[in-house]
């Protein structure tokens, strides 16, 4: 029979710890604090997200009724309410976020080579927002409508293997498309957008530093065409042209020529795409901007499966906090279903974490013998960024 480590205890040894306590010196987060430092805050919050739990006082009497084991599992300090919110309340949420800066880096090597656009050789990122509603009465600073508050996750995916590279959380109120002015560039890679992101002055900043980008053009879209290209029809491309921008803001703000692809899709809807990439095949640009719908589904099943829409916390700092340990969640999963080379869904890894915590089972064990059919639980809607 197995002694070890608990399931939870071996999932916390795959994190760099010793990274994390250099974000924790930073930010002070362990200043004056004698117990419950900022490594066990963390890893009652990740308790939280594998195992659903819906509120402090749910957690608090989970972990309470496994207290023997809570040691073993790096949580020395008794956990209560009280700890717990004080905790989220003060400390600070940059901690969290930098840390899931470096699980970011860990899986996006591991999932180098699972590009999506194998004949391209350029990352893709897709970029979006989603908003989380949020009651006024609790959260009045984060500012959205005039009887409703809400903040949104501006998220940068990288679609090779789904890795959300960036991520910004403001108020509700903030238009997607100042998100632009927040990310670096990377030379020669794409960015995909959909039109809330059309804003020609950064768009040609993004060509500016060799980026390349695919958007779709809005219906009141002002242009001349200066030539058009020979396309073939049969494949839903309507027509690849090259254009110059008419109007007299825009044509200021984008100088340059750009490309307008019309494409017509399996359902019949004609979609108007631009891009300043003249090189790749129109149809490539289509397939590009299809390959979007993967944020749509990250944030779909991100709302599904972790909790970022009922928050142990009222303040910012608890909300940014709660989210940005969700994000380590989900990169801490992917990374090992990456280095272990499992043959889960990333939903199926989760369901199995959830009721496994406290087992004592070699953590690669815990996984075998898991039947494909589960991963829906016999839902249609099941959503799964891993197929």
């Amino acid at each position: 029979m197995y002694s070890g480590a608990t399931v939870f205890s071996q999932l916390m040894q795959q994190l760099p710890w010793w990274r994390f306590q250099t974000f924790v010196d930073r930010y002070q987060g362990d200043y004056k604090v004698k117990t419950f430092r900022c490594a066990e805050h963390f890893r009652v919050m990740a308790f939280a997200q594998l195992t659903y739990r819906e509120s402090l006082r749910d957690i608090e009497a989970c972990l309470r009724a496994m207290e023997p084991k809570l040691y073993h599992m790096g949580i020395h300090s008794t956990v209560s309410r009280n700890n717990l919110s004080n905790a989220n309340e003060t400390r600070d949420w940059r901690i969290y976020a930098e840390f899931a800066q470096v699980l970011i880096r860990q899986a996006r090597a591991l999932y180098a080579d699972d590009s999506k656009f194998p004949d391209l050789d350029a990352t893709v990122y897709a970029l979006d927002s989603s908003t989380i509603d949020l009651c006024m009465a609790l959260f009045p600073w984060a500012h959205f409508r005039r009887t409703k508050s809400a903040v949104k996750m501006h998220t940068l995916l990288n679609l090779c293997g789904n890795i959300p590279e960036f991520i910004l959380i403001t108020e509700g109120n903030v238009h997607d498309v100042n998100v632009l002015d927040h990310i670096i560039p990377l030379p020669g890679a794409y960015y995909v957008m959909d039109r809330a992101y059309l804003d020609f002055g950064r768009l040609h900043t993004l060509h500016t530093l060799k980026a390349y980008f695919v958007t779709r053009a809005k219906k009141n879209f002002q242009f001349r065409r200066r030539y058009s290209h020979p396309v073939d029809r049969s494949t839903g491309i309507i027509c690849d042209q090259t254009v110059v921008l008419t109007g007299f803001h825009p044509k200021q703000s984008y100088p340059e020529a750009l490309r307008r692809i019309k494409y017509r899709d399996p359902d019949g809807r004609v979609l108007v795409f631009l891009t300043n990439d003249f090189s790749i095949p129109a149809l490539l640009v289509a397939d590009l901007y299809k390959g979007r719908w993967q944020i749509e589904l990250f944030f779909k099943w991100i709302k599904q499966h972790l909790r970022i829409k009922a928050f142990f916390g009222t303040s910012a700092n608890a909300v940014k906090t709660q989210i940005w340990i969700a994000v380590c969640v989900y990169l801490l999963v992917a990374v090992i279903k990456k280095r272990l080379k499992i043959d889960r869904s990333l939903y199926t890894i989760l369901q199995i974490l959830s009721v496994s915590v406290f087992e004592k089972t070699p953590l690669l064990q815990a996984f075998q013998g898991a039947s494909h059919s589960n991963e829906g639980g016999g839902s249609c809607n099941q959503l799964s960024l891993w197929d």
